[in-house]
């Protein structure tokens, strides 16, 4: 077990939170010798409630959380005037008891090209398995845990969202229950016109190396092309054709910007929409399944997260459904709702 203090550290302060937040060296083997050259050293945040004590009987359900696009572990610890992060909305709700206590760690899923998605790919490296096997293990073995799918909780937003459903759904056993807060869904309708502006951009460029290369020489990169590293992300995640850096298909031809229906038909086999129909034992396991979405949001998928929900309805289970006013940013409130709900439906000692 680790012998590091849980003692309250300066960073607790910074964030003015009564818990703790540890940044635990950890090695994954599953990100070990990446194509991309991504770190597998890379630290949990692990946050512990006021009263946790590591040497006592007392035993916490844990929230795991994903980070979505462009995001990493430093970004969700960071703080913005006049907005809480999601480490301080949690430690707010258990001192207020409108949740039992619980441990959150978060996961960075961070690639060279923005993110991972969850998923193992010989491209970015086993990025599902160091979830599911190396933190979990871990977590369990270093902190006082409920280690059983019943203690384990996973959520997040946008990229986060949609890892969350791809764990549960595809690593069962190990969660058991997810919040997926504007996760990506219905690829039909949310990745189309980003393909296009993909296409677009990369047209002046020499290859897909030569757009990376460039992009992160770039001080200030224009909102096209950030769009299409995330488009590249998603290739890297959903369609990588062998593990060397920048092999990977995109669903579009570079040069005429014709669908690619083989490659595409690669990334609908991710698409959540798509599993959900065949996932019914899977889903019946959990004891939370929670989707919301904002009705303006940019890409679409408040439309997915709709169709997500009737399907799971569909299969004759229970699903959390909820929609707001707002649109696909900064919308870390809807923590305040999804984390309490986790919490509730988790086992815990």
């Amino acid at each position: 077990m680790l012998t590091t203090s849980r003692a309250r550290n300066d960073l607790s302060d910074l964030l003015g939170i009564e818990g703790v937040i540890t940044l635990d060296p950890f090695e994954s083997k599953a990100l070990s010798g990446n194509p991309l050259g991504d770190r597998s050293d890379r630290p949990l945040g692990v946050y512990t409630p006021p009263g946790y004590d590591a040497e006592g009987s007392q035993r916490y359900p844990v929230l795991y959380l994903l980070h979505g696009y462009s995001g990493d572990l430093a970004g969700i610890l960071g703080t913005r005037l006049w907005e809480k992060n999601v480490v301080q909305r949690l430690d707010g709700l258990i001192l207020a008891k409108k949740m039992p206590p619980a441990l959150m760690v978060i996961v960075d899923g961070a690639t060279r090209l923005g993110g991972s998605q969850y998923v193992d790919s010989i491209h970015n490296g086993g990025y599902a398995t160091y979830v599911v096997v190396d933190t979990l293990a871990h977590v369990d073995a270093n902190y006082r845990t409920i280690p059983r799918p019943e203690g384990r909780g996973v959520l997040g937003k946008s990229t986060g969202g949609f890892g969350s459903l791809h764990l549960t759904m595809n690593y069962p056993g190990h969660f058991g229950a997810f919040a997926s807060h504007s996760g990506d869904a219905y690829f039909r309708i949310c990745q189309v016109k980003s393909l296009i502006t993909c296409g677009r951009v990369l047209e002046k460029y020499d290859g897909l190396q030569a757009f990376v290369e460039a992009f992160e020489a770039k001080e200030k990169p224009t909102f096209e092309e950030v769009s299409t590293m995330e488009m590249l992300a998603y290739a890297a995640a959903y369609s990588p054709t062998e593990a060397k850096a920048f092999a990977i298909d995109l669903p579009i031809d570079l040069g005429t910007g014709a669908f690619r229906d083989d490659v595409w038909e690669r990334w609908l086999a991710f698409d959540p929409t798509e599993q959900i129909p065949h996932k019914k034992t899977e889903l019946a396991a959990l004891r939370l399944r929670y989707i919301d979405c904002g009705r303006r949001d940019e890409y679409g998928l408040d439309v997915g997260a709709r169709v997500m929900a009737q399907q799971i309805r569909d299969l004759g289970l229970e699903v959390r459904h909820e929609e707001f006013d707002d649109d696909h940013m900064r919308i870390g409130y809807r923590y305040d709702v999804s984390l309490p709900a986790l919490a509730a439906a988790l086992d815990r000692e």
